[in-house]
């Protein structure tokens, strides 16, 4: 199996966020911790399975289309030969080549088959061919979104396996843990992308905690507008 880190990322924002924002609105509800965990790790399976089946049939559709358009454009290049090569001067000519350079440019290209046929989907139907495997990008998705997203949770199984209910200071520790997580998941979506990772780091904190805000004051309002 190949690991694809830009999905386990966007997996591991969305859980965290998610999971977090269901702590924040039950807390801000003063509902009991067993709900916490209850709803937390409904989301995290359910979510997550959620996320990983919309990311594997989304990726797998992707896939068969650029299939297809590159079948569509094989039978045009085998059939349409000439008004095909033509296209491809029309697009080298709209990038400045001219003369007998545009003729090289054009030999050059419509003289290998698989070449002729790429130029023609990047450059007319702007597609490239993802080389991803739905089913390594779905899982990649589904582990980041479970393995980010518990943290949130964390602190509140500590607390009930020792037999503490504090849920105010575990909720405190819910907080520090998340806030750490969202940081260093945006650090390292930072580094793959080659942003600044520090922004990239400040960036996802900040929408992890504006989700968190609402969904506590939410649970808040709800509380006060029901009991």
């Amino acid at each position: 199996m190949k690991w694809y880190f830009d999905d386990f990322i966007y997996g591991s924002i969305d859980g965290a966020v998610t999971t977090f924002a269901i702590v924040a609105g039950i807390m801000g509800a003063s509902l009991p911790v067993g709900i916490i965990l209850i709803l937390g790790f409904a989301n995290l399976f359910a979510d997550g399975f959620s996320m990983a089946a919309a990311n594997f049939q989304a990726s797998k559709a992707k896939n068969e289309f650029v299939k297809m358009k590159r079948k569509e454009e094989e039978w045009e290049i085998d059939n349409l030969e000439e008004q095909e090569r033509d296209e491809i001067r029309d697009i080298y000519r709209e990038k400045g080549f001219k003369d007998e350079l545009l003729e090289d440019v054009v030999r050059i290209i419509t003289s290998k088959r698989k070449v002729w046929i790429d130029t023609m989907m990047k450059e007319e139907l702007g597609l490239i061919e993802d080389e991803k495997n739905p089913l390594d990008s779905s899982v990649s998705t589904f582990v980041g979104f479970n393995l980010v997203g518990l943290i949130p949770l964390i602190p509140f199984m500590i607390f009930m396996i020792i037999g503490i209910e504090l849920n105010s200071e575990a909720f405190m520790y819910s907080i520090v843990s998340v806030c750490a997580a969202f940081f260093l998941v945006g650090l390292i979506k930072g580094k793959i992308v080659k942003k600044s990772m520090m922004r990239s780091g400040v960036n996802t904190l900040i929408i992890g905690g504006i989700a968190a805000v609402v969904a506590y004051f939410v649970g808040y309002g709800l509380n006060l507008l029901i009991f």
